[in-house]
């Protein structure tokens, strides 16, 4: 009988002790950060599942990488490798290195649009959904509607909805729609991915029209591998062989490489477009640094290179879906609502379901989130109505699971804790705002309890 236990692919070789509080401690604790999650101390967190951005463990092979990173201002040997790493899966002609993903969609939108503009999407994320609006367009969500309810299986949930893509265009008109992006996985969907079969039919549409379609390319390994395991006519195929076919349907990309590049820092934008290209480096050169350092360190550069080939290997990526599974699975056995099927990176928790008692101008999942700290000292990030007002179509409470940084053991507290939290959520109290920034105010608000 062959084995079938999933293993983490990969033996521990240092360690960062984390640090017990008590309840009374972290009541105290989330008082004093005014409810928002973001403000709390790192050293007062248990298990940390607020991002999986740039929060994993990098392997002995990027750490040896960086050892040989050229500090060089222009021209360092660092950049070709990373250069080639990245046109290896991407393929794209230019590939411009930036500090974080952010900064990649600050460059591509400050140069691409103007107000009035419109941007479709499948679901925008947070600094995304920021960015396109910091220029006065309007960030369009056109996800499927089955990615909009949460319990609903469903192989592709972040499916961009086509048909709504074609009318919007009509609406709007080609000459106000410079590019359309495509998010894989959909984290602001629950982490849903999106089918080859998809991306097809939207840059068929969109070079019809002569508009460019741009990836949001963060979480692309998890696309591949959910693709591999879905989509019909993919099994025998890598998970690298579907990310090239993949991008090979777009004109660009974002990148944040504190994801599937497996590195603490660092992202890039990429570009077929000669023009384009030449003011993108412009501004960089302005804002973040030399083309061929982009405000990262010649090491940065070596591990992302080194991070984006291991993110595509089967072994890592068939462990990194499982763990993920694990998790969302024993929740749902119990009852407990969460975005089915599971992600790629993370699990969410569907508020609404979770505490219904709790309107949603009292912000039910930031709440949600608060109470699993106060149980167990698990951080987690809400993603609904506290970070996107009025656009948000779901309060979800993202369990975000840090690449080969935790074990099962792990995952089986934090079980434990959603558990217990579940049998008491009548008690779970709403909150309100005391204070809120211009814009991206999930990060910085302050609550209190109603």
């Amino acid at each position: 009988m062959p084995v079938r236990t999933i293993i983490e692919p990969f033996r521990i070789k240092s360690v960062e002790p984390i640090r017990w509080t008590t309840r009374e401690a972290r009541e105290r604790l989330l008082q004093a950060a005014h409810y928002n999650l973001f403000l709390l101390a790192a050293d007062d967190v248990l298990i940390d599942l607020l991002t999986d951005s740039g929060t994993g463990a990098m392997s002995i092979y990027q750490w040896g990488a960086i050892q040989e990173g050229d500090e060089s201002y222009a021209g360092s040997r660092s950049y070709t490798r990373f250069k080639n790493s990245v046109q290896d899966i991407f393929g794209y002609r230019h590939v411009i290195p930036t500090h974080q993903g952010r900064a990649a969609e600050r460059i591509l939108f400050s140069t691409m649009l103007k107000k009035g503009d419109v941007v479709p999407n499948n679901t925008h994320f947070d600094t995304t959904r920021a960015n396109v609006e910091a220029t006065g367009a309007e960030a369009l969500d056109l996800v499927i509607e089955e990615g909009k309810q949460p319990g609903l299986i469903h192989p592709f949930k972040g499916n961009m909805n086509v048909a709504a893509l074609e009318a919007a265009i009509q609406r709007v008109g080609r000459e106000h729609i410079p590019l359309v992006m495509l998010t894989i996985t959909n984290n602001s969907g629950g982490g849903q991915p999106v089918s080859m079969e998809n991306a097809r039919q939207v840059s068929e549409l969109c070079h019809r029209h002569g508009i460019p379609l741009y990836f949001d390319a963060c979480r692309f390994a998890e696309n591949s591998w959910f693709i591999k395991l879905r989509e019909p006519g993919y099994a025998d195929k890598t998970p690298k062989q579907i990310a090239q076919e993949m991008f090979a349907l777009g004109d660009g990309c974002t990148m944040s490489a504190k994801k599937d590049g497996m590195a603490n820092i660092g992202g890039f934008l990429c570009t077929n477009d000669d023009h384009l290209a030449q003011q993108e480096k412009n501004l960089l050169i302005l804002t973040e640094g030399y083309p061929t350092y982009g405000g990262l360190a010649g090491r940065d550069l070596e591990a992302i290179a080194v991070g984006l080939q291991e993110a595509v290997a089967e072994d890592y990526l068939r462990y990194r879906i499982a763990s993920t599974a694990y998790l969302g699975n024993h929740l749902a056995e119990q009852g407990i609502p969460i975005v089915l099927p599971p992600g790629g990176h993370a699990v969410y928790l569907d508020a609404r379901a979770f505490v219904p008692h709790i309107p949603l101008e009292q912000f039910p999942g930031v709440a949600l989130a608060a109470e699993l700290y106060l149980e167990g000292g698990i951080r987690s990030v809400e993603i609904g109505t506290l970070m996107f007002d009025k656009a948000a179509k779901m309060d979800l409470v993202r369990l975000a699971i840090p690449r080969r940084t935790y074990t099962q053991s792990h995952i089986d507290y934090v079980i434990e804790v959603i558990t217990e939290v579940w049998h008491k959520r009548e008690q779970i109290r709403g909150l309100k705002l005391t204070y809120e920034p211009p814009f991206l105010r999930h990060f910085t608000a302050q609550l209190e309890q109603v």
